[in-house]
C-alpha cells in the first residue's frame, strides 16, 4: 500500500484491512489531477481505469465498486459487477467494499470477530434517509458487536447548509450538530456528529474516526465543495485471507 494512503484507526482484528486513497500520484490530469477513481466525473476513462488497476494491485484484492446515487440501498459486494447502491457488505475474504467520496462521509464497518465488513457512502441525504441504519441491519449482527470508522469528509467549519437541511434531521440533531453561520439563515453542519447520532440510536457504541476535512486539505483530498468539478478518492475495507489464515 502507498505510504501516503490512510488506514482506519480502530481496534479491529488484524485481518480486517482498510485503505483510504488520496489524490497524490495517479495519472489523471487537469481538474482531476492525481489518483482519481471516479468514472462519472468527466475524467478520461483510460486514466481512471489505470488508477483503479493500480489500486487493486497495491491492495492485492478484488474491488467491489458501486454506482452511488445518495440512496439507502445496501447490496452484497460483487467484484466485476457495478451495482446501483450506496453501501455494500461481504463475509468473503479478499473482496474490498469500496465507496467513493469528495466531501460526503465514507463509513467503514466490521464486527468485533472480524467475520464481515461493509462500507457506506453517506452524504446528508443518505444520512437523513437511513443509509447507516440499513447498513447496520444488512450486517446481521448485534449493533453492540460492530466497530465503525468515520473517514475524511467535509468538516463542520466548511459545511454550510440552509434551514431545510437542519429541519430534516429533527430537534435533537439541530441542537447538537448545527450552529449558525455568518450568512443569515444558514448553518454550519457537523456531518460526523450527525452520523454518530444515527449510529448510536441503533445501538452502535464503538465509533471511531472523524475530524479529517476534505475541503481544507487540498493536498490529499478531492473536494466538490471546494473545487466543483473534481475527482473522487476511495475508502475501502476487506478481510485479508493471508493474515486471517
Amino acid at each position: 500500500m502507498k505510504e501516503h494512503w490512510l488506514k482506519a484507526d480502530w481496534p479491529a482484528p488484524e485481518w480486517v484491512r482498510t485503505c483510504v486513497t488520496t489524490r497524490q500520484d495517479g495519472c489523471s490530469q487537469g481538474l482531476f489531477k492525481g489518483f482519481n477513481l471516479g468514472t462519472h466525473v468527466g475524467d478520461e476513462l483510460n486514466h481512471v481505469l489505470a488508477n483503479r488497476a493500480e489500486l487493486a494491485r497495491k491492495l492485492g484484492c478484488r474491488l467491489a465498486w458501486l454506482e452511488q446515487t445518495h440512496s439507502t440501498d445496501v447490496v452484497e459486494a460483487a467484484p466485476g459487477l457495478v451495482e446501483e447502491a450506496d453501501a455494500c457488505w461481504t463475509t468473503e475474504t479478499d473482496v474490498a467494499c469500496a465507496v467513493m467520496t469528495a466531501d460526503c462521509l465514507p463509513v467503514l464497518f466490521c464486527d468485533r470477530a472480524g467475520t464481515r465488513v461493509a462500507a457506506a457512502h453517506a452524504g446528508w441525504r443518505g444520512l437523513a434517509a437511513g443509509i447507516l441504519e440499513n447498513t447496520v441491519a444488512a450486517l446481521g449482527v448485534a449493533p453492540q458487536e460492530l466497530l465503525v470508522w468515520l473517514g475524511p469528509a467535509i468538516g463542520p467549519q466548511a459545511f454550510e447548509v440552509g434551514p431545510e437541511v437542519r429541519d430534516i434531521f429533527g430537534s435533537t440533531a439541530a441542537a447538537e450538530c448545527f450552529t449558525p453561520s455568518e450568512r443569515p439563515g444558514h448553518y454550519l453542519a457537523d456531518i460526523y456528529q450527525l452520523a454518530r447520532l444515527r449510529l448510536q440510536a441503533q445501538g452502535v457504541t464503538a465509533i471511531y474516526g472523524g475530524g479529517l476535512c476534505t475541503v481544507s486539505d487540498s493536498l490529499r483530498f478531492f473536494s466538490y465543495r471546494r473545487d466543483g468539478q473534481t475527482g473522487r478518492f476511495a475508502s475501502l475495507v476487506w478481510l485479508d485471507s493471508a493474515t486471517k489464515n
